[in-house]
């Protein structure tokens, strides 16, 4: 008992932890500490919780940016769709942009205001859906524009915005799964492969090329973009220069991006769109968890009740090692411990940590900077439940928004 006080103890005064880099490698440091006042001990386990106050913080700063330079800043539902809290993103966002009509709809339904598409190819069934969803329509190649455009120019209820993705082929993207400008990329139109003849009716172009980086990768970007394609945007009402901006870490340079939009708005007189994910959830969840069991081969191995393969795939994806609470590097402190998960995934391994004092099934933990990319991502692989989802807020504290059980796994078969 005085041990999980203790432990409590520590989570109510909780690092606030801030990452550096690129996705690659995604390093992190601590270079902000934040007092918090939730009490992990109180929550359901796994959970994940994000803290409203932390969102307010994000979207603070990105407004700012709007209220800067008249742009628009969308919120990417890939990387965060957790709709309980659009009614304060709504505030600030001018709305979302989706990978699919599921999205789509999702941003439709409960922010009610822009939503935004782009997909590699669209599903012909699907369409007439994604129509009556979405005001602006982003098409991967000129042949999906000609297969869809008579649709797109019958509508009579509303008016829908298309454009076009390109691919500037060019990227400073290290990891290749996360690179767009990849050899080979199926994700937009290269300047050998555009067509001027074929733009007609098409308002917009649409590049994405960067993944966690700061505003002088965009800057290097744009250079290229314009070097391209500028000729084509001169005839465009909008230029959207996708996700990738990681505008709400503390050393990420706002004024070079103030500077990069306000270059192409007073050149061309386009309408700027930015569309970040990771961006407006960055730093404002946790995952709360469960030491299982300890089991000692040529290390101690902790085996927790959540998993990197189902809750945080990320963690194996890319791949990085998330922070946690109170824990350090191996040998930092003097317990050093493996961290795996349940499943039976032999890989299903989050990292190497050392902690002051020696873990005991049925202490908990808590990782960092998990909202985006988790939510979005998880899975019921094993038949492992998924997380349970918080939500604190200075108002109501915490609330349990959705709980998992057999159910939820048994419906997703057949």
């Amino acid at each position: 008992m005085l041990r999980n006080l203790i432990l409590i103890r520590l989570w109510k005064r909780l690092i606030f932890v801030v990452y550096h880099g690129k996705k690659a490698s995604r390093q992190h440091s601590l270079t902000e500490v934040k007092v918090l006042d939730i009490n992990f001990s109180a929550l359901p386990s796994p959970c994940y919780i994000v803290d409203e106050r932390l969102l307010l913080r994000n979207l603070e700063i990105l407004h700012s940016v709007q209220q800067r330079t008249g742009c628009s800043i969308l919120l990417a539902l890939k990387g965060f769709s957790m709709y309980s809290a659009f009614p304060l993103l709504g505030k600030y966002l001018k709305g979302v942009t989706a990978s699919s009509l599921f999205e789509a709809r999702l941003g439709f339904e409960e922010m009610g205001k822009e939503v935004h598409i782009y997909a590699p190819a669209y599903i012909e069934a699907e369409f007439d859906e994604i129509l009556r969803t979405c005001d602006h329509i982003t098409f991967n190649s000129f042949a999906q524009w000609r297969r869809f455009k008579d649709k797109v120019n019958n509508i009579k209820t509303k008016k829908v915005s298309c454009g076009i993705r390109i691919n500037p082929e060019y990227s400073e993207i290290e990891t290749p799964i996360y690179d767009p400008c990849y050899e080979y990329s199926r994700l937009g139109v290269t300047l050998s492969n555009f067509r001027p003849t074929e733009l007609e009716g098409l308002e917009g172009l649409h590049f994405h090329t960067m993944c966690e980086q700061n505003s002088d990768t965009l800057e290097r970007t744009l250079q290229v973009v314009d070097q391209k394609f500028g000729d084509y945007i001169k005839t465009m009402k909008w230029l959207n220069f996708g996700g990738g901006h990681h505008i709400t870490r503390p050393d990420y340079d706002i004024e070079t991006l103030v500077r990069s939009i306000t270059f192409f708005q007073d050149k061309y007189g386009v309408d700027i769109y930015l569309e970040p994910g990771e961006a407006v959830a960055l730093n404002t969840g946790f995952l709360v968890a469960t030491v299982l069991d300890i089991v000692d081969n040529g290390m101690k191995i902790a085996i927790l009740d959540t998993s990197a393969a189902c809750h945080m795939p990320d963690v194996l994806e890319m791949p990085y090692r998330p922070n946690i609470i109170g824990a350090g590097n191996p040998g930092q402190y003097p317990y050093t411990y493996r961290l795996g998960g349940h499943t039976c995934l032999a890989g299903d391994i989050i990292g190497d940590y050392s902690f002051k004092q020696p873990l005991q099934a049925g202490d908990r933990l808590a990782f960092c900077d998990m909202a985006h990319y988790t939510m979005v991502k998880n899975n019921t692989f094993n038949g492992v439940n998924l997380p349970s989802i918080a939500l604190f807020s200075e108002k109501e504290g915490i609330k349990i928004i959705r709980q998992f059980g057999y159910e939820d796994f048994k419906t997703r078969l057949s």
